[in-house]
């Protein structure tokens, strides 16, 4: 029970990474705000997150400052304040860089990078007040190491390393730590999406598997793990960290 008493916000929390992270937060002794855009994903991971702890959700668009606010209203109400974030909302974009359009650069950019920043500056008022605050921001290995046709997501992504290691040094006067995870491939909707649209499957995912050293696809639980040592008390001495946990990429 690393986490009792501690009240965290956990974005892009209905499926994937940001699911996995709240349910172990919750199994944790946490109180749980999932927050998340997709309605129908929140009305199932509610029931979900209800069942194993002091959970609640809420329909929000990272992208839109209005709403982020109003969220952060919501959460501190419903939870007595706020001792850690957890940005986990993301999108990924698979085109080239000649291809791409500006469009499709700002929206990728608005969810990956823009939406973290405006919900930590909606939370800084209740973490600085919690006292011991943190910022857990999930990045990705392609901050570390350039993946190709994805010229905007490692752009964003990158960008979030940088953001939380720059907050790391702004917020350490108010007892607030700032740490980045940078995941490998996961199993996730969003990455099953980015190889069996290929033309061959198999030989995609292959491909993407040359770049490990540990031949196999991360689970979103070994995600949430590092999370949680990045929010807990034993990670204290811990922040402006890029962790990879991406089964060897990085130096691979």
């Amino acid at each position: 029970m690393r986490l009792t008493g501690r009240r965290i916000l956990v974005t892009g929390a209905a499926s994937g990474i940001g699911l996995a992270i709240a349910e172990l937060f919750l199994r944790e002794g946490a109180k749980v705000f999932a927050i998340d855009r997709s309605v129908a994903a929140l009305e199932s991971a509610g029931a979900q997150l209800a069942a194993r702890g002091d959970a609640a959700v809420l329909a929000v668009d990272v992208t839109a400052e209005s709403e982020v606010g109003e969220a952060m209203v919501h959460a501190h109400h419903r939870m007595g304040g706020l001792d850690g974030i957890v940005n986990a909302a993301g999108i990924d974009l698979q085109r080239s860089f000649a291809d791409m359009t500006s469009t499709e650069w700002d929206k990728v950019l608005a969810v990956n990078l823009t939406g973290p920043c405006l919900v930590c500056r909606a939370a800084l008022p209740a973490l600085q007040e919690s006292g011991h605050g943190t910022i857990v921001n999930i990045a990705s290995g392609a901050a570390l190491r350039p993946l190709e046709n994805r010229t905007a997501y490692c752009a964003s992504k990158a960008g979030l390393v940088m953001l939380t290691k720059a907050m790391a040094i702004d917020l350490a006067p108010f007892g607030i730590r700032a740490n980045a995870i940078c995941p490998g491939v996961i199993d996730t909707p969003m990455f099953r999406a980015s190889y069996e649209s290929a033309a061959d499957p198999r030989a995609e995912f292959a491909k993407i598997m040359e770049r490990f050293t540990q031949k196999r696809v991360g689970k979103p639980e070994d995600i949430a793990f590092a999370a949680l040592y990045l929010t807990s008390d034993e990670s204290a001495y811990v922040t402006g960290s890029a962790l990879a946990v991406d089964g060897g990429r990085a130096f691979h």
